[in-house]
């Protein structure tokens, strides 16, 4: 759907990394096959204060998935002003995204993807 912005709850239920992986993986066909433009995918930061094991997990796991052409783009919301491109990518996609309270507040649990 034109502009929709599907949510993830990955973090849901406590799961290790490689069930986050798998249900990532998922959720990145379940999208694909609805139609789904853009996923935000909420994994959490970790309460060790430098991120947690999920939010690596996920960062390469979407950077693979990027270098293979499965994913147009994706997006740290930390890093929205230092990431031009796949901001400027998602934007055009979804502005609605500009909207979104975690992309406003840059919120470090949460990555946006472009599929």
């Amino acid at each position: 759907m034109a502009g929709s912005i599907r949510e993830i709850l990955l973090e849901a239920g406590r799961p290790t990394v490689a069930e986050a992986r798998r249900r990532l993986a998922g959720e990145l066909d379940l999208a694909r096959r609805r139609g789904d433009l853009v996923l935000k995918v909420i994994h959490g930061y970790g309460s060790t204060g430098v991120g947690g094991a999920l939010r690596d997990a996920v960062r390469s796991s979407l950077r693979r998935r990027a270098k293979e052409g499965r994913i147009r783009a994706f997006l740290a919301a930390e890093k929205i002003e230092s990431h031009g491109e796949a901001c400027r990518l998602l934007l055009d996609a979804c502005p609605r995204l500009a909207r979104d309270r975690d992309f406003i507040d840059h919120n470090d649990g949460v990555r946006f993807v472009l599929l």
